[in-house]
């Protein structure tokens, strides 16, 4: 089964990410994070299946998470919420974000990679 592959074609991380997936031979679906952002129920999936709390979804090195205040907001927000902000806006969301539809990564390390994809 391929996998589903979030990803921003001018990102950095997720070039990296896709060559690591084209080097090893993985099958993907890659998907224009900001074209077609998961929804909120996708998003409330992805946490669950990662094990990884919601605010590791959030690209808090982004122009959008500044300009909409999340860090001070990200407190006092439940997961719903959060789920919400991330379905917003696909420069919300860390990149790339893989999953099988049972596993989950964010972000791009190549040993988790290789742990969780190979």
């Amino acid at each position: 089964m391929a996998l589903t592959f979030y990803w921003y074609p001018q990102c950095g991380t997720c070039k990296k990410a896709k060559n690591w997936l084209d080097n090893h031979n993985v099958e993907y679906e890659p998907v224009h994070i900001v074209e077609h952002p998961p929804s909120k129920e996708e998003i409330k999936s992805l946490i669950s299946q990662s094990g990884l709390p919601v605010k590791k979804f959030f690209n808090t090195s982004g122009k959008k998470y500044r300009e909409l205040g999340l860090k001070e907001k990200l407190a006092d927000a439940n997961e719903d919420e959060m789920a919400k902000w991330l379905a917003s806006d696909g420069m919300l969301l860390k990149r790339p974000i893989v999953t099988d539809g049972h596993r989950v990564t964010v972000g791009f390390k190549e040993d988790t990679f290789e742990n969780t994809w190979k």
